[in-house]
């Protein structure tokens, strides 16, 4: 199908061949007979496409200020690369959709095939848009008219918010496009309308409607016509839906309003505001939000969550249908509007020189041919930009990706690319995004429908970078269609999305790898190679100052992206792991506020692991931009190491003294490896077991918070510890098993011996023998054997709350305390037994001491005998 879109770079105004969207859930998909060029709005971006850059920046001074930051914390070149691959995204032209639907989402309700509807749908033959941004058209009315009901909901929010009522005299500023539907409106609402605009055209016609419309441009003085018109009162309320820099309008604005009156801004001007005006009339000031109640919530947009009518009356999509009911009534007359119906093959007609065309509103008409099934297309294999794409097929491995996100234009593909990748195919949800990196990149194939990617028997492995809910779903797909898999992270979003994972990889003879590149950093690899082989117990610290992002950005969605301890804190929490070599045993999370929620982006992580080291990671997004985005820090044996923000690594207490560079987090040896493993075989990048591990303990994190305490990290479901181990030792990867890989010259061989000592440790918690049983009993029997004794006594005042349940089993444990006595003896004489022996008990222990919460004067004599036992095994009290 064919769309417009703006290239921001160049300028240039494109009608692109672009696949055709799949219906999504909770959505509609029309085909499209006609829309409206918003002259107003599209003009803006045309003309901010078109400027140069030092003009863009002029336009955006907030922007320019988050560029020096960027610069400030990650340097000059990846922030000059991120400038210019924001200004290579289109942005898709268009939000006034008259269509016919061809297909109804699972979930919807209300629409059927066949209905003619309104929507907000962009400038394309095809489109695909959730429920609640659409509106059915009354019979009668054609479409030409009905392309006009989005642009009017515009005007009709802004009156809404103003709230004339019957009499009232309102001023109008600006007589475009929503300036002169708000007039109609507010007449037929039965206020006096005054209009004020520079073009001679537009006045005239809103005089025909009965609007005291004037020229602004003509001499005449706007405040004096409209204290003329009001008897010297002043108008009731002023709507301001022009479009200039100058703070001239809002002045004028305060100064035609009455005492008390309201002004309400639906278009875009300066807004330096004097005190004074506002001050002495008492005047009220609002900015009118697009289409009405519910515009930009996820929750009502994209979830389909309707608002109670009796609580909110008027939703956008009722703004829609009162705005179509008013031209079906003939209250609103939007044919005098229509300056113009051209083709859409004829675009360039309308987009030439919006400024001087004088049109109030162009009207694009298509032929509806295009077909709903046509979600792929095939482009040529030599690249629209010499020297971008990727070379041509090399090897028997050929990738395809799901999902063309910012990340995948601005990383993945780069990356892919020098690690000379073949990309046979790219799917994106509604086609645009996958197309122009298809053609940047030379990739041969570009669809909205993934399922085409794991149904084609040349493509050998999946690359999955979709929003986080998604990922379990494509990445299961993915290995049940026999395809090798690689997902950004998360890997899941919950226990059972991660046991349907462990299910389909373990029915497979397939690959699965999780984009944790901050492992593969070259700061990254220099620390793990001096903190040796086998490293033990240390600390390690991540501060990630992560920003601030908007409390309805998707990734603060725990259905859709987990929120960003799950979805983005697994990075750290894989690094850390990375560097002690070691599996997390528990972890537990603070948050900051009273009240933090399970979604929070302002928490401690810490994390204790299996052989003792220490873990905590500092997730803030109350910090300053100007402070760097992440810092790690290990303290092991007398030596510190600090990795800062992945541009420069300082070593105390090492020979080398330090190590800087450019930004680098580990994406390019990443895919490097990842792709030299898929053609040569050999071990995991990262073994199964890390990759459950890190998942779990995100999971654990969440948990802890919302239960405060410590959460045990364990393993899967039944049966999933020996997969895991098998997985662990005997991963193919193809054709060869390697025993390590190389690291800038130096053969880094730990990775092997830590897959078999991973197994190893991963048997010896599986394993049960009847002196772990025989423990076990021991403990439940002598509720006073804690080694954690402090932590008991403080969770001793809230046990008390609940004294019959915890008496009668208090009673009930020191019935046999000759026994308990024996067995604790007999284990105290076994120290090193003991010990082991205690670590697989501590999970029990923590269930015992839930019961001990209860003690009475009995449970504290036995407490005073257990501290007189403990204080005679020192050894086995600080293990």
């Amino acid at each position: 199908m064919k769309q417009i879109i703006q290239d921001l770079k160049t300028g240039r105004t494109i009608l692109e061949d672009v696949p055709a969207p799949r219906v999504q859930p909770g959505t509609v998909l029309i085909r499209t007979h006609r829309s409206l060029v918003s002259l107003g709005t599209e003009r803006m971006l045309v003309e901010f496409g078109r400027a140069g850059l030092l003009a863009k920046a002029r336009q955006q001074p907030e922007k320019v200020r988050q560029v020096i930051d960027k610069v400030r914390t990650d340097g000059l070149a990846p922030t000059v690369e991120a400038v210019r691959r924001k200004l290579a995204e289109p942005i898709p032209l268009g939000y006034c959709n008259a269509g016919e639907v061809v297909a109804v989402g699972a979930g919807v309700d209300g629409f059927r095939v066949g209905d003619r509807v309104v929507s907000n749908g962009p400038h394309a033959e095809l489109v695909c848009v959730p429920q609640n941004l659409v509106a059915r058209i009354p019979d009668g009315v054609p479409y030409e008219e009905a392309a006009f009901t989005v642009i009017g909901a515009i005007g009709l929010q802004g009156i809404r918010l103003l709230n004339p009522t019957f009499g009232e005299t309102v001023a109008v500023t600006g007589l475009g496009l929503i300036g002169l539907i708000a007039a109609q409106l507010l007449r037929a609402n039965g206020c006096q309308v005054i209009g004020f605009d520079f073009d001679e055209q537009k006045v005239a016609l809103a005089k025909s409607w009965g609007i005291e419309a004037f020229n602004a441009g003509g001499g005449a003085d706007p405040v004096e016509l409209a204290q003329q018109h009001t008897g010297g009162i002043g108008a009731d309320g002023v709507l301001i839906t022009a479009s200039t820099r100058s703070n001239e309008v809002i002045r004028q604005a305060a100064q035609m309003s009455r005492q008390r009156g309201r002004i309400v801004l639906v278009g875009v001007v300066g807004l330096d505001i004097q005190r004074a005006d506002f001050y002495e009339k008492e005047l009220t000031f609002q900015v009118s939000c697009s289409y009405g109640p519910g515009r930009y919530d996820p929750n009502y947009e994209e979830k389909g969550q309707d608002y109670p009518v009796g609580f909110v009356r008027w939703t956008e999509q009722r703004n829609f249908g009162a705005v179509l009911q008013a031209i079906a009534a003939g209250r609103l007359d939007v044919k005098p509007l229509i300056t113009e119906v051209v083709s859409l093959e004829d675009y360039r007609q309308v987009y030439g020189d919006m400024r001087q065309s004088g049109a109030i509103a162009s009207i694009l008409k298509y032929a509806a041919t295009a077909a709903p099934n046509d979600t792929s297309i095939n482009l040529l294999p030599t690249p629209t930009l010499s020297g971008t794409g990727f070379p041509s097929v090399t090897s028997d491995f050929q990738l395809g990706i799901i999902g063309a996100g910012n990340f995948t234009g601005a990383t993945l593909l780069p990356a892919l690319k020098k690690a000379g990748a073949s990309i046979k195919a790219i799917a994106s949800s509604k086609g645009l995004s996958g197309t122009v990196l298809a053609k940047k990149f030379g990739i041969a194939q570009s669809t909205t429908d993934y399922h085409t990617i794991l149904a084609d028997p040349e493509i050998d492995s999946v690359i999955v970078t979709t929003r986080h809910d998604a990922h379990a779903r494509q990445v299961t797909a993915a290995l049940a269609a026999g395809k090798h898999v690689f997902v950004e992270k998360p890997l899941a979003l919950n226990r059972q999305e991660l046991d349907s994972i462990r299910e389909a990889y373990q029915a497979s003879n397939k690959t699965l790898t999780v984009g944790f590149n901050r492992r593969f950093s070259p700061f990254t690899e220099v620390a793990r190679e001096l903190l040796g082989e086998q490293p033990g117990p240390m600390h390690v610290f991540a501060t990630v100052n992560a920003g601030q992002l908007p409390p309805n950005h998707w990734t603060q969605d725990m259905q859709t992206g987990g929120g960003r301890i799950i979805g983005e804190a697994c990075h750290f929490i894989d690094l850390i792991t990375f560097f002690t070599g070691s599996l997390i045993d528990s972890v537990a999370m603070n948050a900051l506020g009273p009240y933090p929620a399970e979604n929070t982006d302002n928490a401690t992580i810490l994390l204790r692991y299996r052989n003792g080291a220490n873990g905590a990671i500092h997730y803030v997004a109350n910090g300053n931009k100007a402070y760097p985005k992440e810092r790690i820090e290990i303290h092991y044996q007398g030596k510190t190491i600090v990795i800062d923000n992945f541009r420069r690594a300082d070593f105390f207490g090492y020979n080398r003294r330090r190590l800087k560079g450019r930004q680098d987090k580990g994406h390019g040896r990443q895919f490097a490896l990842w792709l030299e493993r898929l053609k040569k075989g050999g071990p995991a990048l990262i073994s199964w077991e890390d990759l459950e591990n890190t998942t779990l303990a995100g999971f654990a994190a969440v948990e802890s918070l919302r239960e405060k305490r410590w959460v045990e990290v364990g393993v899967g479901g039944a049966g999933a510890g020996r997969g895991a181990a098998v997985r662990c030792s005997l991963f193919a990867w193809g054709a060869a098993g390697g025993g390590g890989f190389a690291v800038r010259g130096s053969r880094f061989a730990w990775g092997a011996e830590r897959l078999g000592s991973c197994c190893s440790q991963f048997a010896v918690r599986l394993g049960s023998g009847g002196a772990n049983s025989q423990q076990r009993t021991a403990n439940s029997e002598q509720p006073t054997a804690n080694s954690q004794q402090p932590t008991a006594n403080s969770e001793q005042r809230t046990a008390n709350s609940e004294p019959p349940t915890a008496n009668r089993q208090q009673r009930t444990a020191n019935s046999e305390p000759p026994t308990a006595n024996r067995q604790q003896r007999t284990a105290n004489s076994e120290p090193p037994t003991a010990n082991r022996q205690q670590r697989t008990a501590n999970s029990e222990q923590r269930t015992a001491n839930s019961e001990q919460r209860t003690a009475n004067s009995e449970q504290r004599t036995a407490n005073s005998e257990q501290r007189t036992a403990n204080s005679e095994q020192p050894t086995a009290n600080r293990q």
